[in-house]
């Protein structure tokens, strides 16, 4: 029986399992908020498989969504070949509405805003900092959740706990902390595992809901290459941008190539999913599947 999407994403289609949710990460590739016309074959399966990585590593820190990767525990419509290795099953929960995010160095839009003003949302950074440099302490600037089309607003810690505030009364100073310590006791476990293997993880975003209980649990993706930046540690140095595993190659041609009408061409397509395999085989030690 075929099943519908109940939510497409930019990249992910959420199906709806009765007491679960089913998330399948497409090879679909976006930047700038935009979906490309080009597919990166293999790159569904490295997002999943990479959160799944990451799930396991945390689960003494928080708990998370995931139930099961293996499509044999799933409906019979996601047993077919084209849903293997990219599917992962998952609890329901009510999402927090914040992009929880984390900067470990100083790059992005974070160097953008410290250059200006000498902060990263209502930061304040020390003074003298150079373009990716490693940050004294890992810094949290969470953003609102845009719709599909729209941009994320990047808000204060402060405003932060106003807009939980709006959607859980009573538990927004709560949240917005707990929010914020978990992001960062992530970060630091997951950055020290990863320099340990050859990778830099310059920031990421997580995203968090509430269980039935209302526990805090994280959701969506974990570290993969299209929510975090991913440096190589070998011929890292600060005072300019790093080569990335993400999908920063994809953005640099589309940036230096207006009127591209939102298309890779095929030598772009290849190097990005090679970056991404790469990124998965250093930190997880495996060959995909």
């Amino acid at each position: 029986m075929k099943m519908k999407p109940v939510k497409e994403g930019k990249v992910r289609e959420i199906y709806d399992n009765g007491d679960s949710l089913i998330m399948v990460a497409t090879d679909r590739i976006s930047c700038f908020d935009v979906i490309l016309h080009n597919t990166v074959t293999n790159k569904g399966k490295v997002l999943t498989q990479m959160s799944k990585f990451w799930f396991n590593l945390t689960q003494d820190i928080l708990p998370n969504h995931m139930i099961t990767t293996d499509v044999k525990e799933m409906p019979e419509y996601f047993q077919s070949p084209e849903f293997d290795g990219k599917t992962m099953m998952c609890r329901k929960l009510t999402m927090l509405p914040l992009e929880c995010i984390v900067r470990g160095y100083i790059t992005g839009s974070g160097w953008a805003s410290y250059k200006e003003n000498g902060t990263a949302n209502g930061v304040k950074l020390p003074e003298g900092l150079q373009k990716s440099q490693k940050l004294p302490e890992p810094i949290y600037t969470p953003s609102t959740k845009a719709e599909i089309g729209d941009h994320d607003e990047n808000i204060t810690y402060e405003q932060s706990i106003d807009h939980l505030e709006k959607y859980f009364p009573g538990k927004g100073a709560e949240y917005a902390a707990k929010l914020r310590d978990c992001t960062i006791a992530l970060y630091k476990k997951c950055a020290d595992y990863a320099y340990s293997h050859g990778i830099i993880i310059a920031d990421t975003k997580f995203e968090f809901g509430l269980d039935e209980n209302g526990n805090i649990v994280i959701g969506d993706e974990m570290l993969t290459p299209d929510s975090s930046r991913f440096w190589p540690v070998e011929g890292y140095e600060v005072g300019h941008s790093q080569p990335s595993f993400d999908k920063q190659f994809a953005r640099d041609w589309l940036t230096s190539h207006p009127g591209n009408d939102w298309t890779l061409p095929k030598d772009v397509v290849q190097k990005t999913i090679d970056k991404y395999l790469q990124s998965y085989e250093m930190l997880t030690g495996e060959k995909l599947k």
